[in-house]
């Protein structure tokens, strides 16, 4: 099966809180799926693109949850093994109505995702596709899954994949922030477009503006460089381009979390069809700004026809 796009991660439960308030206090949750990887497969899919998502599930209701899930989605899960000795992960979100970033708890050690290493890895899956994504989340989860990752990212590389990378860092998930810096910086090394948050950037490279970060980047290999500003939008750079792509008002945010990965759905699947870096830019603007206005992780996520329609009306207002 030839596919557009390939990710690999950790796919989880999110039970969401559906009152304010601190966790402990909540009585009420809605379950519904999240991870930063599955989010932007989910996104590419309802774009129309060939979307491959590789991983490992439970052999329980929550891994029986996002098999449904990635059905539902078109996605192709024939590489998503089912344990039956570990259990799925899954994570508590709570509501905020205002704007702030909610509270988060991860129950995920020794899930069975966190078990996928070098041997499970598909390349003959992997060659057929035009494009693999990677995040830093999968890479921190194991040891195991760090292999996994490294082996996707050069086996990419080395085919004439084009590669992705999403920082989206999560210090928790390592020993020490110097190793998280020195992995993840080897690990973009590989990729064709880096997509790092501001602060993300700033902690990454030691640099202190987007410019500078692109730089940073763009120096050790990669062919693209979108820098997220969140409510200002994003900096773009490339040998041939670079400069700034405004960002998309927004009346009120319901919830920030997947904004990045809606960001990444943007420029990657631009790219993808062609579109320049600042369409791309712009693209990943759009959809980021849809996803905060929505209260789950990939709610906000548009289908083609809505996102013709969102960036039709973004060019009548401007």
């Amino acid at each position: 099966m030839a596919l557009d796009v390939v990710t690999a991660g950790e796919a989880m439960v999110l039970l969401a809180a559906q009152q304010p308030g601190p966790l402990e206090a909540v009585d009420t949750f809605a379950r519904t799926t999240a991870g930063a990887e599955l989010n932007v497969a989910i996104g590419l899919a309802r774009l129309g693109l060939r979307v491959g998502y590789v991983s490992r599930l439970g052999n329980d209701s929550f891994g029986r949850h996002i098999a449904a899930t990635l059905d539902r989605e078109r996605i192709d899960r024939s590489q998503v093994a089912v344990d039956a000795t570990q259990r799925t992960g899954f994570m508590l979100k709570s509501r905020s109505d205002d704007g702030s970033d909610p509270e988060i708890e991860y129950f995920r050690r020794g899930s069975a995702a966190s078990q996928l290493g070098r041997t499970d890895y598909p390349r003959t899956y992997v060659a057929a596709a035009r494009h693999v994504h990677l995040t830093g989340i999968f890479v921190a989860v194991s040891p195991s899954t760090r292999e996994f990752v490294f082996e996707l990212a050069a086996d990419a590389q080395a085919g004439g994949c084009t590669v992705s990378f999403d920082p989206n860092l999560r210090p928790g998930l390592w020993p020490s922030q110097a190793e998280m810096i020195n992995t993840l910086n080897r690990l973009a090394t590989h990729a064709d477009w880096v997509l790092p948050g501001l602060d993300e950037g700033r902690l990454l490279t030691g640099r202190d503006s987007a410019a500078g970060i692109a730089d940073y980047y763009l120096e050790r290999g990669a062919r693209g460089v979108v820098v997220k500003l969140g409510a200002e939008g994003a900096y773009f750079a490339s040998a041939s381009e670079h400069g700034h792509a405004a960002g998309v008002p927004v009346v009120r945010v319901v919830d920030t979390v997947g904004a990045g990965d809606g960001f990444a759905v943007g420029v990657i699947s631009a790219l993808l069809e062609g579109c320049t870096l600042a369409a791309a830019a712009a693209r990943g603007n759009a959809i980021g700004a849809r996803v905060v206005q929505f209260p789950g992780d990939s709610d906000g996520l548009p289908t083609r026809h809505e996102l013709d329609t969102m960036l039709a009306s973004t060019a009548h207002s401007t």
